[in-house]
C-alpha cells in the first residue's frame, strides 16, 4: 500500500524515542511524519498543517501532558477528527485508559512499543482513512453530478414556463404573486417587479374587486381540500385598466405533511375566441 499522501505527528519528549518511532515508521513506510517534543509544539504543528491524518501522542510530558494535548484538539474545528493515538507506560495503562478515551483518544500503544503492532496500526488507520476519502471523493462525484441534473432541469423548465403561450402566476398561500412569466406580464402590463408580492384578488376585474377576497378564500379552501380545481371563467383587469376575459384554472403545491405551499395559477387569454362567437 502507498503512503506517500499521508502524513503522521509523533509526540514525545524524549529524544531517543522520537528517533525511534521516526526510524521505524520511516523504514517500512513511504509517509511523512513530523515530530513535536514538547505539548506546546504539538498543538503548533496541528494546528498551522493543513492535512494531519494521524497523531501519535505520548502521555506523559513535562508543563503540558498528552490528556491536555488532546483535549485542545479536540476543541478546534480542523483538528477534533484527527486520530490520536496514546503512547503509556503498562504499568499505568488502565488508569490513563480511561481518562484517554474520555478526551477524544481512539487507541492506545503500551511502553515498550511492540514495533509489529505499532506498524500494524498506522497501516489500519491509514486503510480506513485512505477509505474514507474513496468515499468522499464518490460523494462528492455524485453530489455534483446531481447538481448539475437538477440545474439543468430547472432550466428546462424555466424555458418552458417563459415559453408557455398562458399567463402563470405562482402564488403563496396567502394569494401572493411569488412567480410568474413573460406571457402574464404582456397580458397584464406590469412590471415583473410591480406584480411580485400583489395579492392575486387585486388583479380581477374592477367590479368584483369587492368580492375578490371571498372569492379567493372560496378557491383557496377548495384548493386545500381538493388540489386542484376545473377552470372558471373570469377576467383580469390591466394595468391600464383595461378588461380581458380569461379562461382560469388553478392547483395546488403540497410539501410533506400536507401543507399548501404554493399556488399555480394559468390564465388564458379569451378575447380572441370570445370575438370569434359573437361573429
Amino acid at each position: 500500500m502507498q503512503y506517500q499522501d499521508f502524513k503522521i505527528l509523533i509526540v514525545d519528549d524524549n529524544p531517543h524515542n522520537l528517533f525511534t518511532l521516526r526510524t521505524l515508521i520511516k523504514k517500512q513506510m513511504e509517509i511523512d511524519v513530523l515530530e513535536a517534543d514538547s505539548g506546546q509544539k504539538a498543538l503548533e504543528i496541528a494546528f498551522n498543517n493543513q492535512a494531519l491524518d494521524l497523531i501519535i501522542l505520548d502521555i506523559q510530558m513535562p508543563e503540558m501532558d498528552g490528556f491536555k494535548v488532546a483535549s485542545m484538539l479536540k476543541i478546534r474545528q480542523r483538528t477534533r477528527d484527527i486520530p490520536i493515538i496514546f503512547l503509556t507506560a503498562a504499568f499505568k495503562s488502565e488508569e490513563f485508559q480511561q481518562k484517554g478515551y474520555k478526551v477524544g483518544a481512539v487507541d492506545y500503544l503500551m511502553k515498550p512499543i511492540d514495533d509489529h503492532l505499532l506498524l500494524n496500526k498506522i497501516a489500519t488507520y491509514f486503510r480506513l482513512i485512505q477509505k474514507e476519502r474513496q468515499l468522499n471523493v464518490l460523494l462528492e462525484e455524485k453530489v455534483n453530478a446531481r447538481t448539475l441534473e437538477l440545474a439543468t432541469a430547472k432550466a428546462h423548465l424555466e424555458n418552458i414556463i417563459n415559453g408557455m403561450g398562458e399567463a402563470l402566476l405562482i402564488l403563496n398561500p396567502a394569494g401572493q404573486v411569488i412567480q410568474t412569466n413573460p406571457a402574464a406580464l404582456e397580458m397584464l402590463g406590469y412590471s415583473e417587479s410591480d406584480l411580485m408580492g400583489m395579492n392575486i384578488g387585486d388583479i380581477f376585474q374592477e367590479e368584483i374587486h369587492e368580492q375578490a377576497g371571498a372569492f379567493m378564500g372560496t378557491w383557496l379552501e377548495a384548493i386545500i381540500r381538493t388540489g386542484a380545481l376545473s377552470r372558471i371563467d373570469a377576467q383580469f383587469m390591466t394595468k391600464t385598466g383595461n378588461i380581458i376575459p380569461i379562461l382560469f384554472s388553478r392547483s395546488a403545491i403540497t410539501d410533506t405533511e400536507g401543507q399548501l405551499t404554493e399556488i399555480i395559477c394559468i390564465a388564458k387569454n379569451m378575447t380572441g375566441y370570445i370575438k370569434v362567437e359573437e361573429v
